[in-house]
């Protein structure tokens, strides 16, 4: 809990709203909004919506980082990507970029209907794995006016390659070819398998990554298991549908996105640090890379001493105006 971890923060300026809204597959996205309690609803504010990181749902991080933000006069909305949380789609823990892409534009949708609302003034933040899908949705959806990625996974470099390109053609068709097989034994009947995630637990020989995920997903620092679902396939996504990764290339057509600003954010020691510097090398202006020095990946997920969110509320009202 060192740096101030402080993922279930519950700001006193700020209030609450539960909301749901149907996206274009006709699938209900289910998010947190989070409004100024000074603020007045006969005027008309920017907004920003807030994504989970790859596995995770609302009450991890998101809206730690939407409270944030709302403190700083923002309308906020962190959502539940589909296929997690509270948000439909089935089977659960299903992985379809192009549906999580579109979760970010029905947001939009969302806020842009809103009364107190400009929706000539909407922001998208990704956290992790949302980094990656808010820039997918970015892409092709100009009304997403600035674009922020905290600890972003590109999480179709990461399946396809591995970090730092540790993963082989013939390892990645291995997993492929698990991927299929299992899916012959699940249409036949069988019992859905998961993959990838966070272990269950730590071992002698467990990673360093595998504990700085265990840290937070599997102690009372960030544990969290919307009601209804199995806290056993927390971050697993499964096993058959996690090979639609493969096919994911978020940061082709990049530079598409400018002018319209966009901004990284990294810790200096994050193992996924190479997806932040990738995205920003191939990225068109104005874009700005900011790293967090002495900061791993999962410190920007709650950790509040280390979160810059002066430097993200300072980007969004600049341009946000």
């Amino acid at each position: 809990m060192s740096h101030g971890a402080n993922n279930f923060f519950k700001s006193e300026q700020v209030s609450l709203e539960r909301v749901s809204f149907k996206n274009q597959f006709q699938m209900t996205t289910v998010g947190n909004l989070f409004v100024p309690k000074n603020l007045n609803r006969n005027s008309q504010y920017p907004s920003i919506i807030v994504g989970h990181p790859m596995g995770a749902v609302k009450e991890q991080s998101s809206n730690l980082y939407a409270q944030k933000l709302a403190e700083q006069g923002f309308v906020t909305l962190a959502i539940d990507l589909s296929f997690w949380g509270e948000s439909e789609g089935r089977p659960r823990n299903l992985v379809s970029p192009d549906i999580y892409a579109e979760d970010f534009s029905a947001a939009v949708d969302y806020l842009g209907s809103q009364s107190f609302v400009d929706r000539n003034r909407i922001g998208v933040l990704g956290i992790c794995g949302s980094g990656s899908f808010a820039i997918s949705a970015a892409k092709i959806d100009p009304r997403m006016k600035a674009i922020a990625t905290v600890s972003m996974y590109d999480m179709g470099a990461a399946n396809r390659n591995g970090l730092k390109h540790g993963v082989s053609v013939e390892q990645r068709k291995q997993a492929i070819a698990e991927a299929v097989a299992q899916r012959d034994t699940e249409f036949a009947g069988g019992e859905t398998k998961y993959t990838s995630g966070t272990v269950e637990k730590l071992t002698a020989n467990s990673n360093a990554i595998e504990r700085e995920f265990y840290d937070f997903y599997r102690t009372p620092r960030g544990e969290f298991t919307p009601k209804g679902l199995s806290a056993e396939l927390t971050t697993h996504p499964t096993l058959t549908s996690n090979v639609r990764f493969m096919n994911f290339y978020p940061f082709n057509d990049i530079e598409t996105i400018s002018p319209r600003p966009m901004l990284f954010i990294a810790g200096e020691n994050a193992h996924s640090r190479e997806f932040s510097d990738e995205a920003y090398r191939l990225a068109g202006e104005p874009k700005e890379l900011v790293i967090v020095p002495g900061a791993g990946h999962v410190d920007l997920y709650d950790r509040v001493e280390l979160i810059p969110f002066s430097k993200l509320a300072a980007f969004f009202r600049e341009n946000l105006k």
